[in-house]
């Protein structure tokens, strides 16, 4: 007997945009659902972005219901400052589903990149590539959403290799 399909969330987070990407896993099979990029209005203070990210990740959730989430982790950068933003950008994508009861699992970018593109070197055009060969209907997403798609698709694959462990 088959498992239901569930939906994951996939999301990139960011002050200036923040991708999400919803696909549908039925045993080994992907398919797309849904995915934009959410931007908040400039000129906003930090708190304010943040409260913009939170509520429209909300959105999200509501209007397509994941069973599961999974949040790309922050990379550090050579500014300490940026790299405190986007994690605070970050603990809103992770805080949103949270209230809302769905899990949420954490990737880091490297990881990200070697299991949709083979390698964590991978830059965004590849990733972008092989989101849109593994997920066809997907279309041509942003880079933004196509990130977050990757991160989506990667919680699948991770999903698979836990249950297949499980039964081993």
């Amino acid at each position: 007997m088959n498992a239901a399909p569930i939906r994951i969330l996939g999301l990139d987070p960011g002050l200036r945009r923040t991708g999400w990407g919803l696909i549908s896993v039925e045993g080994s099979r992907l398919s797309h659902v849904a995915h934009g990029v959410i931007s908040p209005p400039d000129g906003l203070s930090l708190a304010e972005r943040l409260l913009w990210l939170f509520e429209a990740i909300e959105g999200v959730i509501a209007a397509h219901g994941p069973h599961e989430a999974a949040v790309e982790e922050t990379f550090v950068n050579a500014n300490p400052q940026s790299t405190l933003k986007l994690g605070q950008a970050r603990a809103a994508a992770m805080i949103a589903p949270a209230r809302a009861g769905v899990p949420v699992a954490e990737y880091a970018a490297r990881y990200v990149k070697k299991a949709v593109v083979g390698t964590g070197a991978a830059d965004k055009s590849q990733i972008a590539f092989m989101v849109a060969r593994l997920l066809p209907s997907s279309g041509s997403p942003t880079a933004d959403a196509a990130d977050a798609l990757a991160v989506a698709i990667t919680h699948a694959g991770a999903r698979r290799s836990a249950a297949l462990r499980s039964v081993a």
